[in-house]
């Protein structure tokens, strides 16, 4: 490998591995945040996370394209880059359980807002039956509407 080259994929390996340290913080804080159920904090590193999911899906397509270059890099910096990697995975699938309990969890809570809502409707309103006098509410064709923002 030619030592412009050389340096040049150093410098990229350098840049793949900040990312991937970057990335792999801003994971760490999600999941606390996600552990506290602090939506706003998830909010506010969504911005970041974006970002850095580019940057990381950037690096990982040059890598895969130049992976005959990277046999030739020093053993040490492989290690760092393979350490950076598997750290990140791990966050990676934490984050992943995290997110899907979350958000089953937030359906479970909308699902028993919306049964207890129907289960108090039929219970406290009434309507004309068939025979045009008052009858209990049938909700069976009742709208209703959620935020499913919750």
């Amino acid at each position: 490998m030619e030592e412009t080259g050389k340096t040049e994929l150093l410098q990229k390996i350098d840049d793949y591995n900040e990312v991937l340290v970057n990335f792999s913080n801003v994971l760490r804080q999600e999941n606390q945040a996600l552990n506290a159920f602090d939506v706003d904090a998830v909010s506010a590193l969504l911005e970041q996370k974006s970002k850095l999911s580019l940057a990381y899906r950037t690096m990982v397509a040059f890598f895969i394209k130049h992976q005959e270059e990277l046999k030739g890099v020093a053993e040490g910096v492989k290690e760092q880059l393979k350490h950076n990697s598997l750290e990140l995975e791990k966050l990676f699938r934490e984050n992943d359980l995290l997110l899907k309990t979350r958000m089953e969890a937030s359906k479970t809570v909308v699902g028993a807002i919306v049964d207890a809502t129907k289960m108090a409707a039929v219970a406290q309103a009434t309507s004309y039956g068939a025979h045009g006098t008052y009858a209990p509410l049938s909700n069976r064709n009742s709208a209703m509407a959620v935020n499913r923002t919750l």
